[in-house]
């Protein structure tokens, strides 16, 4: 994969899936847009792909659920880098296992505004560019909960499953003028706080036995990303090991 020239945004990049994502578009020649709200680790990020990595980074640190930012951190990796070609909107909460009556509407709210609004705010902020360029790729993170639904987490399956529809739904609206459209959904991954892209655990929730690992997810979204993947749009692919279904 080659991606020399052109521009990825990345949100959720500081870690797991989203600093392996920046981390392989690096070494494939992307410049960055690398958003997160956790500032510290989003500069040790950069720091460490500037280092190794003869592209322009540009960072932000950004809650997605507060659109004005979103809208600010993006416009100006636009004015700096000239444009943004590919949007992987990776940020999320997920870590919570509540039952329904348990799970606060506060607790559906947060859910729903990063999860699902902050995914509609950064396409929105990138969206017109690729239109007018005729090119651009979005990819949407989403999960094997927003399929099959998990209990103790009916609000995070909830936002995923709308991510999946989102998906899909814009998908039909701009394939047909240059921008691809898809969605990955991992099974069990790797603990996030794991700097080692290749580590993985054994896990029960698929028939491999393990967790996936960020290299293996971000592998996906990158070749999703690229011109190799030129006839995929409007699909969720689930990368689970073969998920046992809950």
């Amino acid at each position: 994969m080659n991606f020399k020239g052109k521009v990825a945004a990345v949100t959720g990049a500081s870690v797991g899936i989203g600093r392996a994502v920046a981390m392989q578009f690096a070494e494939n020649g992307a410049d960055l847009v690398l958003i997160d709200i956790n500032g510290e680790k989003l500069n040790v990020l950069a720091e460490e792909l500037a280092a190794k990595h003869q592209v322009r980074i540009k960072t932000y640190v950004c809650d997605v659920s507060d659109e004005q930012a979103v809208t600010s951190a993006l416009g100006d990796g636009i004015e700096s880098l000239g444009k943004i070609d590919i949007l992987v909107n990776n940020a999320a909460l997920w870590r919570s296992h509540k039952s329904f009556l348990e799970t606060s509407v506060d607790d559906w709210k947060r859910y729903m505004d990063i999860n699902v609004m902050g995914t509609v705010y950064c396409t929105r902020a990138v969206l017109g560019g690729m239109l007018e360029r005729g090119w651009g790729r979005i990819i949407n993170i989403g999960s094997v909960a927003g399929v099959y639904g998990n209990a103790g987490m009916a609000h995070y399956s909830a936002t995923k499953g709308a991510v999946i529809s989102l998906t899909r739904a814009l998908a039909k609206e701009v394939t047909d003028k240059g921008v691809l459209v898809n969605c990955v959904s991992p099974g069990s991954v790797s603990p996030s706080a794991e700097e080692d892209i290749d580590f993985y655990q054994p896990s029960n929730l698929s028939f491999m036995g393990r967790t996936g690992t960020d290299r293996e997810n971000a592998n996906l979204v990158c070749f999703l990303a690229s011109d190799e993947a030129s006839y995929i749009s409007g699909q969720n692919i689930q990368i689970d090991g073969c998920r046992k279904k809950q």
